[in-house]
Protein backbone atom coordinates (compact mmCIF):
# COMPACT_ATOMS: atom_id res chain seq x y z
CA UNK A 1 0.00 0.00 0.00
CA UNK A 2 1.44 3.59 -1.01
CA UNK A 3 0.25 6.60 1.48
CA UNK A 4 -0.52 9.58 -0.04
CA UNK A 5 -1.32 13.27 0.87
CA UNK A 6 -4.83 14.66 0.12
CA UNK A 7 -6.99 17.41 0.77
CA UNK A 8 -11.04 16.12 0.87
CA UNK A 9 -14.22 17.53 1.82
CA UNK A 10 -15.72 15.13 4.88
CA UNK A 11 -19.35 16.40 4.09
CA UNK A 12 -21.15 18.69 1.46
CA UNK A 13 -20.88 21.70 4.10
CA UNK A 14 -17.44 20.76 5.41
CA UNK A 15 -14.54 22.90 4.00
CA UNK A 16 -11.26 21.42 2.49
CA UNK A 17 -8.75 19.96 4.85
CA UNK A 18 -5.49 18.06 4.74
CA UNK A 19 -6.19 13.98 4.57
CA UNK A 20 -4.23 10.53 3.91
CA UNK A 21 -5.23 8.05 1.83
CA UNK A 22 -3.59 4.37 0.32
CA UNK A 23 -3.19 3.87 -2.91
CA UNK A 24 -2.75 0.56 -4.48
CA UNK A 25 0.89 -1.32 -4.99
CA UNK A 26 1.22 -1.27 -8.56
CA UNK A 27 -0.14 -4.68 -10.01
CA UNK A 28 1.00 -6.23 -13.55
CA UNK A 29 -1.02 -3.94 -15.69
CA UNK A 30 -1.05 -0.60 -13.39
CA UNK A 31 1.12 2.61 -13.43
CA UNK A 32 1.86 4.76 -10.37
CA UNK A 33 1.98 8.28 -10.65
CA UNK A 34 3.84 10.92 -9.10
CA UNK A 35 1.07 13.62 -9.12
CA UNK A 36 2.13 17.35 -10.25
CA UNK A 37 -0.81 19.51 -11.04
CA UNK A 38 -4.20 18.65 -10.46
CA UNK A 39 -6.71 21.05 -12.53
CA UNK A 40 -10.61 22.02 -10.29
CA UNK A 41 -12.88 21.25 -12.25
CA UNK A 42 -16.92 22.53 -11.90
CA UNK A 43 -18.18 19.19 -11.87
CA UNK A 44 -15.41 18.59 -8.74
CA UNK A 45 -17.70 21.76 -6.56
CA UNK A 46 -21.02 19.72 -7.59
CA UNK A 47 -19.94 16.62 -6.44
CA UNK A 48 -18.33 17.97 -3.33
CA UNK A 49 -21.52 20.32 -2.79
CA UNK A 50 -23.31 16.64 -3.20
CA UNK A 51 -25.51 18.73 -5.80
CA UNK A 52 -26.06 16.31 -7.86
CA UNK A 53 -27.05 13.91 -5.05
CA UNK A 54 -25.53 10.14 -4.28
CA UNK A 55 -22.15 11.70 -3.43
CA UNK A 56 -19.89 9.65 -0.88
CA UNK A 57 -18.23 11.10 1.56
CA UNK A 58 -15.03 11.85 2.23
CA UNK A 59 -14.71 13.36 -0.97
CA UNK A 60 -11.27 13.46 -2.71
CA UNK A 61 -12.02 15.14 -6.14
CA UNK A 62 -10.12 15.99 -8.85
CA UNK A 63 -10.09 14.53 -12.44
CA UNK A 64 -7.51 16.71 -14.61
CA UNK A 65 -4.14 14.62 -13.25
CA UNK A 66 -0.95 15.36 -15.00
CA UNK A 67 2.32 13.87 -13.48
CA UNK A 68 5.27 11.83 -14.09
CA UNK A 69 5.20 7.90 -13.98
CA UNK A 70 7.15 6.51 -10.86
CA UNK A 71 6.27 3.01 -10.95
CA UNK A 72 5.59 0.24 -13.23
CA UNK A 73 3.58 -3.30 -13.14
CA UNK A 74 5.23 -6.07 -14.95
CA UNK A 75 3.17 -5.99 -18.19
CA UNK A 76 2.82 -2.48 -18.94
CA UNK A 77 5.30 -1.68 -21.99
CA UNK A 78 3.26 1.94 -23.32
CA UNK A 79 5.40 3.81 -20.19
CA UNK A 80 7.78 4.14 -18.35
CA UNK A 81 9.47 5.99 -15.01
CA UNK A 82 10.11 9.06 -15.94
CA UNK A 83 7.21 9.72 -18.71
CA UNK A 84 4.84 12.81 -18.81
CA UNK A 85 1.53 11.50 -18.13
CA UNK A 86 -2.33 12.18 -17.84
CA UNK A 87 -5.34 10.71 -15.85
CA UNK A 88 -9.34 12.54 -16.88
CA UNK A 89 -12.53 11.19 -15.82
CA UNK A 90 -11.98 7.56 -15.47
CA UNK A 91 -9.77 4.68 -14.18
CA UNK A 92 -11.60 1.87 -15.35
CA UNK A 93 -14.60 -0.20 -17.26
CA UNK A 94 -15.21 -3.07 -18.19
CA UNK A 95 -13.76 -3.30 -21.69
CA UNK A 96 -16.03 -5.61 -23.11
CA UNK A 97 -19.19 -4.01 -23.99
CA UNK A 98 -20.31 -2.56 -27.56
CA UNK A 99 -18.79 1.27 -26.15
CA UNK A 100 -16.11 0.00 -24.77
CA UNK A 101 -15.02 -1.76 -28.22
CA UNK A 102 -15.70 1.71 -29.77
CA UNK A 103 -13.27 3.44 -27.75
CA UNK A 104 -16.17 5.37 -25.91
CA UNK A 105 -14.88 4.09 -22.48
CA UNK A 106 -17.37 6.98 -20.88
CA UNK A 107 -20.17 4.85 -22.13
CA UNK A 108 -19.58 1.70 -20.48
CA UNK A 109 -22.78 -0.59 -20.48
CA UNK A 110 -21.90 -1.86 -17.08
CA UNK A 111 -20.53 1.39 -15.84
CA UNK A 112 -17.28 3.16 -15.98
CA UNK A 113 -15.40 3.61 -12.74
CA UNK A 114 -15.09 7.60 -12.55
CA UNK A 115 -11.89 8.85 -11.29
CA UNK A 116 -13.28 10.21 -8.22
CA UNK A 117 -16.48 8.86 -6.17
CA UNK A 118 -17.58 5.76 -7.90
CA UNK A 119 -18.33 3.11 -5.51
CA UNK A 120 -18.53 0.63 -8.77
CA UNK A 121 -14.98 -1.60 -9.28
CA UNK A 122 -13.90 -4.12 -12.05
CA UNK A 123 -10.67 -4.57 -9.76
CA UNK A 124 -9.31 -3.52 -6.56
CA UNK A 125 -9.42 0.15 -7.80
CA UNK A 126 -8.74 1.68 -4.19
CA UNK A 127 -8.10 -1.26 -1.33
CA UNK A 128 -9.20 -0.15 1.97
CA UNK A 129 -11.89 2.62 0.86
CA UNK A 130 -15.31 2.02 -0.40
CA UNK A 131 -15.27 4.51 -3.36
CA UNK A 132 -12.40 6.32 -6.06
CA UNK A 133 -10.48 8.82 -4.69
CA UNK A 134 -9.25 12.07 -7.22
CA UNK A 135 -6.60 13.82 -7.60
CA UNK A 136 -6.28 16.37 -4.65
CA UNK A 137 -3.36 13.77 -3.96
CA UNK A 138 0.05 13.47 -4.52
CA UNK A 139 0.04 10.16 -6.08
CA UNK A 140 -2.51 7.59 -7.83
CA UNK A 141 -2.66 4.23 -9.25
CA UNK A 142 -4.33 3.50 -12.94
CA UNK A 143 -4.47 0.98 -14.87
CA UNK A 144 -2.35 1.85 -17.83
CA UNK A 145 -5.20 1.35 -20.40
CA UNK A 146 -6.05 4.68 -18.72
CA UNK A 147 -3.24 6.89 -18.58
CA UNK A 148 -2.50 9.24 -21.49
CA UNK A 149 0.92 10.51 -22.71
CA UNK A 150 1.52 14.56 -22.42
CA UNK A 151 3.34 16.00 -24.90
CA UNK A 152 6.44 17.85 -24.49
CA UNK A 153 5.32 20.43 -26.07
CA UNK A 154 2.53 20.77 -23.31
CA UNK A 155 3.52 22.09 -19.78
CA UNK A 156 2.30 20.09 -17.22
CA UNK A 157 0.18 22.42 -15.61
CA UNK A 158 -1.30 23.86 -18.36
CA UNK A 159 -2.32 20.57 -19.70
CA UNK A 160 -3.92 19.47 -16.37
CA UNK A 161 -7.65 20.59 -17.33
CA UNK A 162 -7.31 19.28 -20.95
CA UNK A 163 -7.69 16.24 -19.50
CA UNK A 164 -11.71 17.19 -18.75
CA UNK A 165 -11.70 20.61 -20.27
CA UNK A 166 -9.72 20.10 -23.24
CA UNK A 167 -11.81 16.74 -24.41
CA UNK A 168 -14.97 17.71 -23.42
CA UNK A 169 -14.83 20.46 -26.34
CA UNK A 170 -12.74 18.46 -28.52
CA UNK A 171 -14.63 15.62 -29.11
CA UNK A 172 -18.00 17.30 -30.09
CA UNK A 173 -16.32 19.89 -32.11
CA UNK A 174 -14.92 16.51 -34.14
CA UNK A 175 -17.47 14.75 -34.05
CA UNK A 176 -19.68 17.99 -35.90
CA UNK A 177 -17.03 19.17 -38.47
CA UNK A 178 -15.98 22.03 -37.01
CA UNK A 179 -13.45 23.48 -39.46
CA UNK A 180 -12.79 25.84 -42.52
CA UNK A 181 -15.70 26.39 -44.07
CA UNK A 182 -17.71 26.06 -40.96
CA UNK A 183 -18.96 28.40 -38.48
CA UNK A 184 -18.88 27.89 -34.28
CA UNK A 185 -20.73 29.26 -31.74
CA UNK A 186 -19.16 28.75 -28.28
CA UNK A 187 -21.38 29.27 -25.28
CA UNK A 188 -19.52 30.20 -22.14
CA UNK A 189 -16.37 31.60 -21.63
CA UNK A 190 -14.99 29.51 -18.55
CA UNK A 191 -12.85 26.68 -18.50
CA UNK A 192 -14.61 24.78 -20.78
CA UNK A 193 -15.78 27.49 -23.01
CA UNK A 194 -12.28 29.04 -23.50
CA UNK A 195 -10.71 25.77 -24.47
CA UNK A 196 -13.73 25.41 -27.42
CA UNK A 197 -12.42 28.27 -29.04
CA UNK A 198 -9.39 27.67 -29.07
CA UNK A 199 -9.74 24.26 -30.19
CA UNK A 200 -12.56 25.48 -32.59
CA UNK A 201 -9.96 28.03 -34.16
CA UNK A 202 -7.16 25.70 -34.32
CA UNK A 203 -9.35 23.14 -36.19
CA UNK A 204 -9.81 26.08 -38.85
CA UNK A 205 -13.29 27.03 -38.15
CA UNK A 206 -15.17 30.57 -37.51
CA UNK A 207 -15.56 30.63 -34.25
CA UNK A 208 -18.51 33.08 -32.38
CA UNK A 209 -18.28 33.55 -28.45
CA UNK A 210 -22.00 33.61 -27.15
CA UNK A 211 -21.83 35.70 -24.01
CA UNK A 212 -24.17 37.29 -21.38
CA UNK A 213 -20.72 39.21 -20.57
CA UNK A 214 -19.82 42.51 -23.05
CA UNK A 215 -16.72 42.44 -20.94
CA UNK A 216 -15.44 38.98 -22.28
CA UNK A 217 -15.50 39.98 -25.94
CA UNK A 218 -11.54 41.22 -25.53
CA UNK A 219 -10.68 38.17 -24.37
CA UNK A 220 -12.59 35.71 -26.88
CA UNK A 221 -11.05 37.38 -29.48
CA UNK A 222 -7.32 37.02 -28.11
CA UNK A 223 -8.00 33.54 -27.81
CA UNK A 224 -9.29 32.89 -31.14
CA UNK A 225 -12.85 34.20 -31.47
CA UNK A 226 -13.76 36.00 -34.86
CA UNK A 227 -16.99 37.17 -33.49
CA UNK A 228 -18.65 38.07 -30.12
CA UNK A 229 -22.54 38.16 -29.63
CA UNK A 230 -24.07 38.85 -25.97
CA UNK A 231 -26.58 37.33 -25.64
CA UNK A 232 -28.64 39.56 -23.16
CA UNK A 233 -28.95 41.77 -26.52
CA UNK A 234 -31.92 41.22 -28.32
CA UNK A 235 -30.91 42.78 -31.32
CA UNK A 236 -27.69 41.07 -31.74
CA UNK A 237 -29.06 38.04 -31.03
CA UNK A 238 -32.07 38.46 -33.89
CA UNK A 239 -28.97 39.78 -35.90
CA UNK A 240 -27.70 36.72 -36.03
CA UNK A 241 -30.52 34.12 -36.59
CA UNK A 242 -29.66 31.05 -39.00
CA UNK A 243 -25.76 32.04 -39.11
CA UNK A 244 -24.09 29.36 -36.94
CA UNK A 245 -23.48 25.25 -38.03
CA UNK A 246 -22.59 24.10 -34.77
CA UNK A 247 -22.89 26.10 -31.13
CA UNK A 248 -21.12 24.00 -28.25
CA UNK A 249 -22.83 24.93 -24.46
CA UNK A 250 -20.68 24.94 -21.35
CA UNK A 251 -23.41 26.40 -18.95
CA UNK A 252 -23.65 24.46 -16.11
CA UNK A 253 -26.75 26.69 -15.24
CA UNK A 254 -30.87 26.83 -16.36
CA UNK A 255 -30.70 29.03 -19.65
CA UNK A 256 -32.89 29.36 -22.59
CA UNK A 257 -31.96 26.52 -25.11
CA UNK A 258 -34.77 28.04 -27.82
CA UNK A 259 -32.59 31.36 -28.14
CA UNK A 260 -29.52 29.79 -28.88
CA UNK A 261 -31.08 26.99 -31.10
CA UNK A 262 -32.82 29.92 -33.63
CA UNK A 263 -29.50 31.28 -34.43
CA UNK A 264 -28.75 27.55 -35.63
CA UNK A 265 -28.71 27.23 -40.08
CA UNK A 266 -30.69 24.10 -41.53
CA UNK A 267 -29.59 20.72 -39.71
CA UNK A 268 -27.50 22.49 -37.57
CA UNK A 269 -26.64 20.92 -34.22
CA UNK A 270 -26.76 22.88 -30.37
CA UNK A 271 -24.43 20.34 -27.93
CA UNK A 272 -24.74 20.72 -24.55
CA UNK A 273 -21.67 19.82 -22.39
CA UNK A 274 -22.37 21.60 -19.21
CA UNK A 275 -24.54 20.17 -16.85
CA UNK A 276 -27.29 22.17 -15.33
CA UNK A 277 -29.16 20.71 -12.23
CA UNK A 278 -32.22 21.80 -13.39
CA UNK A 279 -34.20 20.39 -15.88
CA UNK A 280 -34.32 22.03 -19.49
CA UNK A 281 -36.82 22.70 -21.64
CA UNK A 282 -37.13 23.43 -25.66
CA UNK A 283 -40.04 23.81 -28.17
CA UNK A 284 -40.87 21.15 -30.38
CA UNK A 285 -41.04 23.73 -33.09
CA UNK A 286 -37.40 24.95 -32.63
CA UNK A 287 -35.80 21.61 -34.10
CA UNK A 288 -38.55 20.52 -36.56
CA UNK A 289 -38.53 23.96 -38.54
CA UNK A 290 -34.90 23.88 -39.78
CA UNK A 291 -34.46 20.00 -38.71
CA UNK A 292 -31.87 20.98 -36.09
CA UNK A 293 -30.08 18.82 -33.72
CA UNK A 294 -30.29 18.96 -29.72
CA UNK A 295 -27.68 16.64 -28.11
CA UNK A 296 -25.46 15.67 -25.45
CA UNK A 297 -21.81 14.85 -25.14
CA UNK A 298 -19.63 13.44 -22.36
CA UNK A 299 -16.17 14.01 -22.12
CA UNK A 300 -14.61 11.37 -24.97
CA UNK A 301 -12.74 8.10 -25.01
CA UNK A 302 -9.16 7.25 -23.91
CA UNK A 303 -8.18 7.05 -27.22
CA UNK A 304 -9.47 10.18 -28.41
CA UNK A 305 -7.93 12.09 -25.25
CA UNK A 306 -4.77 11.00 -26.53
CA UNK A 307 -5.22 12.36 -29.96
CA UNK A 308 -7.07 16.21 -28.18
CA UNK A 309 -3.73 16.30 -26.75
CA UNK A 310 -1.17 15.23 -29.74
CA UNK A 311 -3.28 17.86 -32.02
CA UNK A 312 -3.59 20.54 -29.39
CA UNK A 313 0.23 20.11 -28.40
CA UNK A 314 0.88 20.57 -32.69
CA UNK A 315 -1.29 23.77 -32.88
CA UNK A 316 0.25 25.51 -29.57
CA UNK A 317 -3.25 25.13 -27.69
CA UNK A 318 -3.42 24.76 -24.27
CA UNK A 319 -5.62 26.38 -21.13
CA UNK A 320 -5.51 29.26 -19.42
CA UNK A 321 -4.57 28.69 -15.97
CA UNK A 322 -3.93 30.33 -12.23
CA UNK A 323 -1.28 28.07 -10.49
CA UNK A 324 -2.88 27.77 -6.61
CA UNK A 325 -1.18 25.79 -3.45
CA UNK A 326 -3.60 23.46 -1.61
CA UNK A 327 -4.19 25.59 0.87
CA UNK A 328 -6.20 28.35 -2.11
CA UNK A 329 -8.42 25.12 -2.53
CA UNK A 330 -11.53 26.73 -0.18
CA UNK A 331 -11.11 30.15 -1.20
CA UNK A 332 -10.88 28.59 -5.09
CA UNK A 333 -14.37 27.21 -4.49
CA UNK A 334 -15.79 30.38 -3.37
CA UNK A 335 -14.28 32.12 -6.91
CA UNK A 336 -15.34 29.12 -8.86
CA UNK A 337 -19.16 29.89 -7.82
CA UNK A 338 -18.86 33.43 -8.73
CA UNK A 339 -17.53 32.67 -11.97
CA UNK A 340 -14.03 34.43 -10.62
CA UNK A 341 -11.34 32.47 -12.96
CA UNK A 342 -9.59 32.97 -15.88
CA UNK A 343 -10.00 30.25 -16.44
CA UNK A 344 -9.01 27.37 -14.64
CA UNK A 345 -7.58 26.89 -11.37
CA UNK A 346 -4.64 24.21 -10.96
CA UNK A 347 -3.26 23.01 -7.67
CA UNK A 348 0.35 22.67 -7.30
CA UNK A 349 0.45 19.64 -5.70
CA UNK A 350 3.84 19.69 -4.37
CA UNK A 351 2.08 21.58 -1.81
CA UNK A 352 0.25 19.03 -0.57
CA UNK A 353 3.21 17.67 0.86
CA UNK A 354 3.53 21.14 3.08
Amino acid sequence: MISARAYAVATSSSSFEPFTLSRRDPGPHDVLIDIKFCGICHSDLHAARDEWGGQPFPCVPGHEIAGIVAQIGSAVTAYKVGDRVGVGCMVDSCGECDACRRGLEMHCEKGVVWTYGSKKFYRDSDPGTHHTFGGYSTAITVLDRFVVKIPDALPLDAAAPMLCAGITMYSPLKRYGAGPGKRVGIVGLGGLGHMGVKIAHAMGAHVTLLTTSPAKAADARQLGADAVIVSTAPAEMKAAALSLDLIVDTVSAGHDIDAYMNLLRLEGALVLVGLPPEKLSIKAGTLTSKRRIFTGSNIGGIAETQEMLDFCAAHGVASEIELIPATGINAAYERLQRADVRYRFVIDSATLEQ
